[in-house]
């Protein structure tokens, strides 16, 4: 499942609510140090990293919608957390001297960059994290499909996938001690199975359609995201 001399170029996805940490909402500096030391190492082993990061931990728009309140208002809630939970991973990452840049598609030029995909190739390439934030700008869009177009947009290799178990399960593990580990699956799979849920069924699509691997892992477990960057058999791969 693995690629054996490593991938150039990843695109980290991140849910709000690990950001969480160990609490239920808003960020714990502490996991998110820690998340950062883990995301050095990719790049000091020669990987360009871009992170999508949601915003759960804040407002999840699609759950936040209604009692007078539009879902189009909510997304856009739900985009601005993003941006909080980028720009507290941004300044992590440099505080582990790891030159980092915001990037939105939102216009917010007092706190970070407008998404230009010509500039963040170019930071890129000089060795800085890229993070985006502000999904894609547009309601009634996940930043599940949001990864996989930026991704796609900016010549990854693979998406990453983090999350709290070892990959993409049968079931969800942690409600079913039944559930069946799936080292490779194919798309179709994981698109048709409503058992499985580890992403949306329109980032799945758009995966599908441009055979964009994506890689599920387990962020807690230390040197897994540098290992699963290597091209080490780490966590489930899709495609």
């Amino acid at each position: 499942m693995s690629k054996q001399d490593g991938y150039r170029r990843i695109l980290l996805k991140l849910s709000g609510e690990q950001l969480a940490g160990k609490s239920k909402s808003g960020i714990d500096p502490e996991f998110v140090g820690w998340l950062a030391e883990e995301i050095k190492k990719v790049v000091d082993v020669g990987a360009q990293v871009v992170i999508v990061v949601g915003g759960g931990n804040f407002v999840r728009g699609a759950s936040f919608s209604g009692h007078g309140l539009e879902r189009a208002t909510a997304d856009y809630m739900g985009m601005l957390a993003t941006i909080i939970n980028g720009l507290a991973l941004m300044d992590m990452l440099e505080s582990k001297s790891q030159p980092t840049r915001l990037q939105t598609n939102l216009t917010l030029p007092q706190v970070a960059e407008p998404f230009i995909r010509r500039r963040a190739i170019r930071h890129m390439e000089k060795n800085r994290v890229i993070i985006i934030a502000g999904g894609l700008g547009k309601p009634f869009i996940t930043t599940d499909t949001a990864a996989v177009s930026v991704a796609l947009e900016l010549g990854c290799e693979t998406v990453m996938k983090a999350t709290k178990v070892n990959g993409v399960f049968t079931k969800d593990p942690t409600e079913h001690d039944d559930a069946e580990f799936l080292e490779n699956l194919s798309y179709e799979e994981a698109i048709k199975n409503p058992d499985i849920q580890i992403m949306d069924k329109a980032a799945l699509g758009l995966a599908m359609e441009h055979k964009m691997p994506i890689i599920v892992f387990d962020l807690l477990k230390e040197d897994n995201l540098v290992k699963a960057a290597q091209g080490g058999n780490i966590g489930s791969r899709i495609g």
